[in-house]
């Protein structure tokens, strides 16, 4: 025998559901007037419905399609363009040896980026100066102590020494996006050739891009967007007059590299190296 069974919304056709519902609604809006003004508000603001809006903080944490990139101006940052897809738990993660800028440098620096302006090359100075030992990679939050500590084992066997840099040269990014002017390492070339060999084994451990096969050590000095390689190479020779013509005698940027240093996101890692 098959028993039917009613839906909600037939039931509220059956007779005298309707005058059912307008005695309910009557007797709840008689209870509603003979509630105090101050609880009813206290009520009201209970209510599901109304709710208070969750910090942004917390909706950032959630997005609603997690595939959409966000969206970057690269006018905020002087033009350039990420060379790679920004990813919540990626740290933009490079090794480096740093320089402290001395007076002179800086007085060189300024004559030549003025040098450059008067040719029509408007150049970004570098915010800090270094030289770099691997190649920007991309390391996962969650892999930073081990990587870390990789190479801190790695490099406390390695001892301090000193090299220098005199010859102006230009470089562009991969991506040619960016050029650079930087002063190329003339001496101290072995000992940091066994410093890229120390980092490039723990970039091959965690299976990352090692540095460059034939790198030319450099430490950058100032940048501009787009590939102005050709044109910042017919101007190397008088620049490299201001750097060889100076009153004191040319220039010679020297680098006491005692610390190897790894920036990966906001962290900055510091690395001792044996006294010699």
């Amino acid at each position: 025998m098959l028993v039917g069974y009613s839906s909600s919304s037939e039931e509220d056709g059956e007779p005298g559901s309707e005058a059912r519902s307008r005695k309910s609604r009557r007797s709840t809006e008689e209870d509603e007037r003979h509630i105090p003004a101050k609880k009813k508000a206290r009520i009201e603001a209970l209510d599901p419905k109304t709710r208070l809006p969750l910090p942004g903080c917390l909706l950032s944490m959630f997005p609603e399609d997690e595939d959409e990139a966000p969206t970057e101006d690269s006018s905020l940052h002087g033009g350039r363009i990420r060379s790679f897809k920004h990813e919540r738990g990626n740290w933009a993660t490079y090794v480096y040896l740093p320089y402290p800028p001395e007076e002179e440098f800086e007085e060189l620096l300024e004559e030549l980026l003025s040098a450059l302006g008067a040719h029509g090359l408007i150049l970004t100075q570098q915010e800090e100066f270094h030289l770099s030992l691997s190649q920007t990679v991309v390391l996962r939050h969650h892999w930073i102590q081990p990587f870390t500590q990789s190479l801190q084992s790695g490099l406390s066997q390695c001892r301090r020494f000193a090299c220098s840099a005199a010859t102006l040269k230009v470089y562009c990014n991969a991506e040619r996006t960016r050029t650079f002017l930087g002063i190329e390492v003339s001496t101290g070339r072995a000992q940091l050739l066994d410093l890229v060999q120390v980092v490039d084994k723990t970039m091959t451990e965690f299976q990352l891009d090692t540095f460059y096969k034939e790198p030319s050590f450099h430490v950058s000095l100032a940048w501009c967007v787009g590939d102005q390689t050709e044109k910042m190479k017919g101007l190397l020779q008088e620049l490299q007059i201001l750097v060889d013509n100076r009153e004191e005698g040319p220039f010679l940027l020297r680098l006491d590299c005692v610390e190897v240093r790894c920036r990966t996101g906001n962290k900055t890692f510091r690395f001792s190296l044996k006294p010699s």
